[in-house]
């Protein structure tokens, strides 16, 4: 989202989120968590696809494809042939006041994805498309982009997120489109969208649980040998946090881009991955490279599945940890709030979540540390667990292939 950079002086910068009572999930084990509401839906089989609306598109093992389209668009002066798919209406039963949409898709030539949402409130009044994002899986033709605002209705944008005072339910759009007259199509895998409404507080520590003892054997890298690559796309060092947790996690299945795919960076360059990564997710409205469902979209044509949740614990993310899944989460932190991190405070930081020690504290992959071997470290529970949930609402990635599937047993948020 609108934390890629690492800004050493600054103060914690906790979102105001309006509390709500709910029943407790069946995820959500102290009683204290009960109340962050979190639902995620996604659409990635023919089945699911054909539950929502058609219109100039096909359904092709289990992908969305261009038919032929049957509409126009024209976007930096050049015209393309567009078609579209309208999910079904989505109440996640909370009137939500935050959205992320996540997609995976394929952008051949010069086409590109749309991804927009709509809502409706309690009395029936429904808002306007919002877009969340124009995604291209290249930058040679488009760049792609958020678009911030767009608060004349019911809700706003903020950068990738979706804004509102409390809506009932809500509607995706995804649109394709190529150059006018091209036979090739943009592919959409999935799509999908964490709704949440979170209580204003964090509550108390979580308790360990079943990953106690248990560190996932993630390659580490450091953003801050990327100092001063690459200025049009972030610069590199305190601007790549996520992209360098994107790439870490993708080193670990074994899904980072082959050679071809970065052989234009430069030959001096550490893990030059991660140039390459910073470069395709970087938002070009936004101007930088920490849009979080950008980095999805980017991870999961490599890994195979990617998209953007929020956890309600720590708890919940040692289900992913046994699972095999190490999860990039979003912090926030002032001086003296994180022990043991290799900056003093943050606005917005990535890193990994790896492990825990057998005492329940987090074993993280931090890139901001100076070099790579520096970059596996400790933090206390209760510190980390404030500084995720507190910072982002508990926002990660979830990056997984074929070999780790998601945990299983009773949720919604994943």
């Amino acid at each position: 989202m609108r934390f890629p950079a690492i800004v050493s002086l600054a103060t914690l910068a906790a979102a105001s989120l309006a509390a709500v009572p709910a029943a407790p999930s069946a995820a959500a084990e102290p009683p204290t968590r009960a109340a962050r509401q979190i639902t995620y839906t996604q659409w990635d089989s023919g089945d699911q696809w054909r539950r929502g609306t058609l219109s100039g598109v096909r359904v092709v093992k289990g992908r969305l494809l261009i038919k032929p389209a049957v509409g126009r668009r024209h976007l930096a002066g050049r015209g393309y042939d567009a078609a579209r798919w309208d999910s079904p209406w989505v109440t996640p039963g909370f009137d939500l006041t935050r959205l992320i949409a996540s997609w995976s898709a394929a952008t051949p030539g010069d086409s590109w994805v749309e991804i927009r949402v709509r809502g409706r409130n309690s009395s029936g009044r429904t808002s306007s498309w919002d877009v969340l994002g124009r995604w291209t899986s290249g930058d040679r033709h488009l760049e792609r982009r958020t678009v911030s605002g767009q608060d004349d209705d019911l809700a706003r944008v903020n950068v990738d997120t979706w804004e509102t005072a409390g809506l009932k339910s809500y509607q995706l759009r995804v649109t394709l489109a190529r150059r006018s007259g091209a036979s090739y199509t943009p592919a959409v895998d999935a799509a999908g969208a964490m709704a949440s409404r979170l209580p204003a507080g964090v509550g108390a520590t979580s308790k360990p649980g079943p990953a106690r003892g248990t560190t996932l054997n993630v390659p580490r890298y450091s953003q801050m040998t990327h100092t001063g690559h690459y200025p049009r796309w972030g610069g590199g060092g305190q601007a790549w946090c996520s992209p360098t947790s994107t790439s870490m996690v993708l080193a670990y299945y074994g899904a980072l881009p082959g050679p071809k795919a970065y052989a234009w960076v430069g030959r001096r360059h550490p893990s030059p991955w991660v140039d390459h990564a910073a470069r395709m997710t970087y938002d070009y409205d936004y101007d930088g490279a920490g849009n979080w469902p950008f980095n999805t979209a980017y991870a999961a044509r490599l890994a195979g599945k990617a998209f953007v949740t929020r956890l309600r614990s720590l708890r919940e993310a040692e289900r992913f940890v046994v699972a095999g899944i190490p999860l990039v989460a979003s912090i926030s932190f002032g001086r003296g709030e994180l022990d043991g991190a290799p900056i003093s405070a943050s606005n917005g930081h990535l890193l990994v979540i790896v492990g825990f020690t057998r005492t329940g504290n987090v074993v993280v992959n931090d890139p901001a540390a100076s070099n790579a071997s520096g970059v596996r470290r400790v933090y206390k529970r209760g510190q980390l667990e404030q500084a995720w949930l507190g910072g982002s609402g508990g926002t990660a990635y979830v990056i997984h292939d074929a070999d780790h599937p998601l945990p299983g047993g009773r949720h919604s948020n994943w």
